[in-house]
């Protein structure tokens, strides 16, 4: 586990991770119309256009109150801080749009530990499971993948933090870890993972 404290650029999932879960993704796919257990994302990019730009503006007001209700996650707070005092760069990889992640971050008191810019968003980058949002922050950072960690809570978030070479962190405060084959480091929450670095 030393290995994680050797590492200066993070990237975190941020619904479900740096936040306690509060998406009903079941609840949003009945109310777009969706087919059930399908990812959100791709399902709309597989509509007409027309039809998914009307769903994706409903989809981002759905979101927004989600986001504005936000909690932190246990430790979120301590973590950021523990990483930011080393002097590590600290990055936002979300399937949710750049105003809710801003949203989030505010209501939960973790804006200040992310640059705007290091935010990035379903409109800035394809999102995951695609690594391009990470292969940009790492670009931005000039930091090499291998220096890198990503920090998530589902599948996608690994699938994207191994594509793009990075260290990958599964957060499951379950304990059941079904994704576990995908990451390096698997952990119940993150004030475990905080013990780590």
């Amino acid at each position: 586990m030393s290995r994680l404290a050797a590492h200066a650029h993070w990237v975190f999932d941020l619904d479900g991770t740096l936040t306690v879960a509060a998406h009903d993704f079941d609840a949003i796919r009945a109310e777009l119309a969706l087919p059930a257990g399908k990812p959100i994302l791709e399902s709309l990019a597989a509509l007409p256009p027309d039809e998914s730009a009307a769903l994706r503006e409903r989809l981002d007001e759905i979101e927004l109150v989600i986001a504005r209700d936000a909690c932190a996650a246990a430790g979120a707070a301590e973590l950021l801080a523990e990483l930011q005092s080393r002097g590590a760069r600290l990055g936002i990889l979300t399937r949710n749009s750049r105003r809710n992640a801003l949203a989030t971050l505010a209501a939960c008191g973790l804006v200040g530990f992310f640059h705007q810019d290091d935010v990035v968003d379903r409109d800035t980058a394809p999102p995951k499971p695609h690594p391009d949002g990470l292969l940009h922050l790492f670009a931005r950072w000039r930091a090499p993948a291998e220096r890198a960690v990503m920090v998530g809570d589902y599948l996608f978030d690994l699938q994207a933090g191994r594509s793009a070479g990075a260290v990958t962190v599964y957060v499951d405060p379950s304990g059941a870890f079904p994704f576990a084959e995908h990451a390096d480091v698997v952990v119940r929450d993150l004030e475990e993972l905080r013990g780590h670095v």
